[in-house]
């Protein structure tokens, strides 16, 4: 119940925001109503801690012979670093919304606060029809906001494309239900056959852009920092959340592990060295996403279901600090540098179990793995302490400048928080010569970025403006193309046959047939 009771503290503020806006536009307190409906909701998430594990069931389907399951949902020491990600990122967007939007829009908020709620649903699914369900209901979502914010045919097609992939991911997942069920049992997320963890991991790699490497959604969208940020993170950790409910060591079972590794680990290399030259951090966050996914789906297919939780609930919490950041303040740049040591997979970090599994990594892969965590930590700093292309703080009023730090700060130091307490990756030292490793090159990545001209943003090369083709994107295209070329000739039979000579047609085919028939008599 504690579920449902969080949920609720996020939609009813929302929906009355919406019917506040209607009748009454020139209310004055909107961001009010918001803060106080995600601080209750945020606050009701780390009271969970008391009863975890917590479980929440809709009332059975009829009929109950054709709905074998009910949408359920679990709070357990997985889901739960996810859900705190999630509430702490609208909090924090609502909290810094103050220097970013006009305070008498709700709209906005309303948005974070349902989105918000909905993602906490698809963390704490227990079942495939839950997250399914939830995963159609973002995704739905997601395409039509993205579809309002392009103006290019080419762009839409792009977002419909994007929207082809993530409906393939539901599918393997309904796929690997299928499976569970024909082996004599029911798949759910607490006692999951082994035979199923492998399509699970595709089905979150393909919805992360990993598994085959692509983006997940346009690159050209011009969705602002509040909601655009909450609509991608959320997006990513629904997906994120499946790869720590995989069996440990059951994607080590199948013959493919070794090149799912070097999948994964060319992906991590292409974010993170595209979000290290992107030349900001709003360019590079869909290669943000997918450099820290992919190193998420190495964790789950080592068999380290904490350090995939981990790298996902930083992908939130940090990701979220450094993409609400639109003000420069000293003290707030210094601060998000906090980000750079919860990636770095030192000791009793939020990512120190990322390496924990009970599996070994795919020897090649290890030194693409872990230059992609240096790449992702440096570009990390470097997005951090870009000096003067942000707004300043002058040009706020005080209630603002006071304001604007708390919600970057609740984000950092619930991600330090998390190294220490409440979930199963807590109090981790984690392969402490894979962190060191990885924080010896990133230092190394810093030092350099400055004095090498190609660690340097070019934007020509890697993040194309609106309207330009991406070179990741030509064989994804190509394969566009394809299916249009092939739908243009389908469309040409059926006019040849549903037209004037369609008679003549069937005539011809009749006589083969029946010629055929006679030769195969004889």
């Amino acid at each position: 119940m504690w579920i449902l009771i969080t949920v609720l503290l996020l939609v009813v503020p929302a929906l009355a925001l919406a019917i506040l806006r209607v009748i009454r536009p020139n209310f004055r307190f909107f961001w009010l109503i918001a803060v106080g409906g995600s601080l209750l909701a945020w606050l009701s998430a780390w009271l969970w801690l008391l009863r975890l594990p917590l479980t929440f069931e809709l009332p059975p389907w009829q009929p109950q012979s054709l709905f074998t399951q009910t949408p359920a949902f679990l709070a357990d020491g997985i889901s739960w670093p996810f859900a705190v990600g999630l509430l702490t990122l609208a909090l924090g967007i609502i909290l810094t919304a103050v220097v970013r939007q006009d305070l008498t829009d709700p709209m906005p908020w309303a948005g974070t606060l349902t989105l918000t709620g909905v993602g906490v649903l698809a963390v704490t699914a227990n079942n495939p029809l839950t997250l399914v369900l939830v995963w159609a209901a973002l995704d739905l979502t997601e395409l039509f906001t993205q579809l309002r914010s392009v103006e290019t045919p080419e762009a839409s097609e792009r977002i419909v494309v994007a929207f082809s992939t993530r409906v393939v991911g539901i599918g393997l997942l309904i796929w690997a239900n299928v499976v569970s069920v024909a082996g004599g049992s029911r798949l759910d997320f607490l006692a999951m056959p082994a035979e199923a963890g492998l399509y699970l991991l595709v089905a979150a790699g393909l919805r992360l852009g990993v598994l085959p490497l692509h983006l997940p959604y346009s690159a050209e969208s011009k969705l602002r920092r509040g909601v655009g940020t909450a609509m991608r993170l959320t997006s990513a950790a629904s997906s994120l959340v499946l790869l720590a409910r995989i069996p440990p060591g059951s994607a080590a079972q199948s013959p493919l592990t070794p090149y799912l590794f070097i999948l994964v680990a060319v992906a991590a290399v292409y974010g993170a060295w595209t979000w290290l030259r992107a030349p900001d951090e709003l360019a590079g966050r869909p290669f943000w996403a997918i450099g820290l996914a992919a190193m998420a789906v190495a964790s789950a297919l080592s068999g380290s279901s904490a350090g995939a939780a981990g790298w996902g609930a930083a992908l939130v919490l940090t990701g979220g600090a450094l993409f609400l950041a639109s003000v420069q303040q000293v003290w707030v740049s210094r601060a998000l540098l906090a980000g750079a040591l919860t990636l770095s997979s030192l000791p009793f970090t939020l990512t120190a179990g990322a390496w924990n599994g009970g599996a070994p990594v795919f020897p090649p892969a290890w030194p693409l793995l872990l230059a992609a965590q240096a790449m992702l930590i440096a570009g990390y700093v470097r997005h951090a302490l870009r000096p003067g292309v942000r707004d300043t703080m002058d040009n706020h009023p005080a209630f603002a400048r006071s304001v604007y730090p708390v919600g970057i700060g609740l984000l950092l130091l619930t991600a330090l928080v998390l190294g220490f307490v409440g979930w199963d990756g807590a109090l981790q030292v984690g392969n402490l010569v894979a962190a060191l490793v990885a924080t010896l090159l990133t230092l190394g990545l810093v030092w350099a970025a400055p004095r090498l001209p190609f660690l340097n943003p070019i934007r020509a090369h890697w993040i194309r403006p609106s309207g330009a083709t991406a070179w990741l994107d030509g064989l994804y295209r190509g394969l566009w193309a394809l299916y249009q070329s092939l739908g243009r000739l389908s469309d040409s039979i059926t006019s040849a046959l549903e037209g004037e000579g369609g008679v003549m047609w069937s005539l011809l085919f009749l006589a083969v047939l029946i010629a055929f028939m006679s030769q195969a008599g004889q």
